[in-house]
Order: C-alpha cells, then sequence, then structure tokens
C-alpha cells in the first residue's frame, strides 16, 4: 500500500487534522494507495506556494526552463516500473499500457521543453508617429491543473508541462482514483530541480471535489484552468471558472466515429477499429465506440473483426500481460452491459463479447445498431465498438455528426480525395484518414468541438491557452495632443 501526502511548495505535507481517504485495487479490493484528504484550508496552501513561486520562476530564461523539464523526461522515463506498477494497482491496467504512458508523458515533457524559445510576438504597425507597438506573450501566472486516471501519466503531465514551459507554476489537482501516481509526477518534477512551489501536487477525498476544486479555481493567483475528464464535470468547472472569470481549457467525453467508405481496406479498418475500441479497454477518449460503414462492406468487415476481437488475449493483468485487462471499477461493467442490453432488445445483435469476471471483460462487438439505441449515443468507455450500417456517405456523415460529442474521429476509403471531403465534414477537433481514431502527438493541436469541450493542448496551439496576449508602446518621438 502507498501512502500519498501533499506536495505544498518543496515539501510532503499531511492533509490539516491529518485527514486521509483510501483507492482500493478494483480487481482485489485491497487498499492500494491512502492518500491525504486535503481540505479547502490546504488548497489555498498550495496556491499560495504556486503564488509566491511564480515570479523567480516567470524570470527564468528559457533555456535554463528547458533543462529543467528535459532532466524531468528523463526521470519520468527511470521511474517507469513504479509507475506501471501503481497504474496496475489504483486502476488495474496493465503494464504494457503503464509503460506507454510514461513513454508518451516523458515525449510531452520534451515538446514543452523545445516549446520555451517559441513564445514569441510581434511588431505590430502603429498610426501614431514615432509609437513602436508590440504584442507580446508573457505567462500568466498560477495554473490549475486537473486530470483524470484513465491515461494517469500521460494526462497529469499534459496538465502541466506546457503551462511550466510558458513560465507559470502550477498545481496537479491528482484524480482521487490514482492518488499516487499524480503525486509521483510532482515528485519527479521535484527531483528534477523545478524549485520550490513551481510545481504543487494535491489530493483530496471524493466528497470534497467541488469544494476543493472551488476553492483552487477562485483563488487570486490562479489565473488558467485546464480539466481532461467526462463532460458532466466539465460543464460543471466550467460554470464555476465562470463565475471567477477564470479561462479554462476543457477536454472532455467522446463517441469516436470511425467511417468505413464502400472503397475501404476493409482490412486495414478492422486492424484500425481493434485497437481503437480495445486498447487500455476501450478507456480512452478517443476510443472508437461507432463503425460507420456503407453496407456493401458491413458483412466483410464485421465477419473479420468479430474474429480479431475474439482472439484478444483478456485476463488479469496481474498474472502477465494481456490486450484486455481490467476496467477501473464494476460501475463500468454494469455500464456497458446496460448499454448493450438495450441494444439488443430494440434490434442489434451481439457477435462476441459481453462475459465479466468481476473488473475484466471480454471486448464486445455489437452489430446492426441504430440512433434509436442507447449505445449508439451514450459514451460506454468501456471494450466494446458498435456497427451501423449506412447505405451512402451522406448518411454516414449525417450519423457520425448526430452527438453531442466531437472529439476524434476516422475516415476510411482509397479515394483519398473522397475521404478527405468527408473527413472535413465530420463535426470533430481530431480526424484521421485512414488510421485510427486514437492517435496522438505531443505537437499537435489536441482537442475536441461541442461536447467534447474546447480550446487545444500541445504544441504552439496550448502557447495560447496559457500565456497573456499584452498590447505594449514605446513612444519614441515627440507625441502629439489634440488639446
Amino acid at each position: 500500500m502507498e501512502e500519498v501526502q501533499l506536495l505544498i511548495g518543496d515539501a510532503d505535507a499531511p492533509a490539516a487534522r491529518g485527514a486521509t481517504f483510501e483507492r482500493r485495487n478494483p480487481m482485489s479490493g485491497e487498499v492500494a494507495t491512502r492518500a491525504a484528504a486535503a481540505s479547502v484550508e490546504d488548497a489555498r496552501k498550495v496556491a499560495d506556494a504556486a503564488a509566491k513561486a511564480f515570479p523567480k520562476w516567470a524570470a527564468l530564461g528559457p533555456n535554463e526552463r528547458r533543462n529543467r523539464l528535459l532532466k524531468a523526461a528523463d526521470l519520468l522515463e527511470a521511474h517507469a516500473q513504479q509507475f506501471a506498477t501503481l497504474g496496475l494497482a489504483e486502476m488495474g491496467a496493465t503494464l504494457g499500457w503503464g509503460h506507454f504512458n510514461v513513454h508518451f508523458a516523458a515525449m510531452i515533457l520534451r515538446e514543452a521543453a523545445s516549446m520555451t524559445t517559441q513564445i514569441t510576438g510581434e511588431v505590430v504597425p502603429s498610426d501614431v508617429p514615432g509609437n513602436l507597438a508590440m504584442a507580446i506573450r508573457q505567462p500568466v501566472g498560477v495554473v490549475l491543473g486537473i486530470a483524470p486516471w484513465n491515461a494517469a501519466i500521460i494526462l497529469g503531465v499534459r496538465a502541466i508541462a506546457m503551462p511550466l514551459a510558458c513560465g507559470n507554476t502550477v498545481i496537479l489537482k491528482a484524480s482521487e482514483v490514482c492518488p499516487a501516481s499524480h503525486r509521483l509526477i510532482g515528485t519527479v518534477l521535484k527531483e528534477a530541480g523545478m524549485g520550490e512551489g513551481v510545481v504543487n501536487v494535491i489530493t483530496h477525498d471524493p466528497k470534497d471535489a467541488e469544494a476543493i476544486t472551488e476553492a483552487l479555481i477562485s483563488h487570486p493567483a490562479v489565473r488558467r484552468v485546464n480539466f481532461t475528464g467526462s463532460t458532466r464535470v466539465g460543464r460543471i468547472l466550467a460554470q464555476i471558472a465562470a463565475k471567477y472569470l477564470k479561462p479554462i481549457l476543457l477536454e472532455l467525453g467522446g463517441k469516436a466515429p470511425l467511417v468505413v467508405l464502400d472503397d475501404a481496406d476493409v482490412d486495414a479498418a478492422v486492424n484500425a477499429t481493434v485497437f481503437g475500441a480495445y486498447a487500455n479497454s476501450g478507456q480512452i477518449c478517443m476510443s472508437t465506440e461507432r463503425v460507420i460503414i456503407d453496407e456493401k462492406v458491413a458483412d466483410e468487415f464485421a465477419q473479420k473483426l468479430t474474429k480479431r476481437v475474439a482472439a484478444l488475449s483478456t485476463g488479469d493483468p496481474r498474472k502477465g500481460e494481456v490486450v484486455i485487462g481490467s476496467v477501473v471499477g464494476k460501475p463500468t461493467v454494469e455500464r456497458v452491459q446496460r448499454l448493450v442490453a438495450d441494444a439488443v432488445s430494440k434490434g442489434a445483435k451481439v457477435l462476441t463479447g459481453g462475459e465479466s469476471d468481476g473488473t475484466i471483460m471480454r471486448g464486445i462487438v455489437v452489430d446492426r445498431v441504430t440512433p434509436q439505441m442507447q449505445l449508439f449515443r451514450e459514451e460506454s468507455f468501456g471494450p466494446q465498438v458498435s456497427i451501423t450500417r449506412v447505405k451512402s456517405v451522406d448518411e454516414a456523415v449525417q450519423l457520425a455528426n448526430d452527438t453531442e460529442y466531437g472529439l476524434s474521429a476516422a475516415v476510411f476509403g482509397q479515394n483519398l480525395a473522397r475521404a478527405l471531403d468527408v473527413a472535413r465534414r465530420i463535426d470533430s477537433g481530431i480526424c484521421h484518414v485512414n488510421g485510427p481514431t486514437v492517435h496522438d502527438e505531443a505537437q499537435m493541436p489536441f482537442g475536441g468541438v461541442k461536447g467534447s469541450g474546447y480550446g487545444r493542448f500541445g504544441g504552439k496551439a496550448a502557447i495560447d491557452e496559457f500565456t497573456e496576449l499584452r498590447w505594449i508602446t514605446v513612444q519614441t518621438g515627440e507625441r502629439h495632443y489634440p488639446f
């Protein structure tokens, strides 16, 4: 069992009055982590520490910030086994998923390091004689990052890496599901020499989430917020942020469509679906949840997909590496089974899967799903994919867009001009032609539209999110005034 304390300034600290909460292993029910349960008072202390550290960090040269971020990336990879073991205990994640998280999170830190010298401005022509007008970007202050559990290290690091590169200090509000995993990120950045108070981590009991979050957002030093998680919670946070006039970046839920046109390479589409639907047991915001396919190739696709999914290795990740391990908890099993049962009751057909052993589920393929079924509309966040058959390209686009979500999508077709046209018509922040819906790179502008949120993580796009654009002028000659 891991014991976790708050990271305030440069010191480990218990919560006020020594309060703690527990996170249990989803497979065994044993206590995986006992973590400090912060109070509102603790939240204010964390924000004060970050505020105190801001002037010194903001004044640091870009190459020094780069060096420290690069060191953090190396140290993160050195802790890979520890991160993977924590992920197995807290979330039931496979060790392979844990190691991939660390590898990609290190890439995020290195990409952020490369951005420290890319925070530029411009000279803007002025109509005033002798007036030098500039638009410059400056760090904003303290950034609050709120990260989820499903890709704990990737998304925990993403919440704070670019804010740090831009010269801000940060608070990472850890997920209640993986407090030890997120707290270890803080330890690594501390070891990398970020400096006292530059990175702070707060953990809290699930019942205190709203009070702690509002205390942090309302703190005068907190100037930006970013959140990755469910659309339901994103709406709540957007309202709190609006109350205090704090800009917030939201990367929320998804119901990613993979559109298969009549000229698609069916084998390639099957491969992308298997990866996109069942990586991390379907617990990824970009997971392929809906295949929308031309009826001319639907039978071939369904047959090949079913064969592949039925053969995926499934089991207890504590006993060896598998493709599909545990989901995060029993509620996920119940949600997926409820959605599938509703679809079957309305005429859909389960081609494979559906069995579960505790929190371990075999991959599910459900054919002949229609928009009238809950499975077509609700995010399952589990190891399943539905197949919806269509008669035309226009119908495929209409159904791909018939959702409240708009994060990731994919289109398969060998006529690239037509496939690209379909991609442009799909209402999503991300769309891949002849590639999986699950695809991320640290330098890409990552984010969604509609119920999937707004704003962009990644590369230069993130600079706009975590800096303030200021207009500064210098009068170099005599200024004429009308009176």
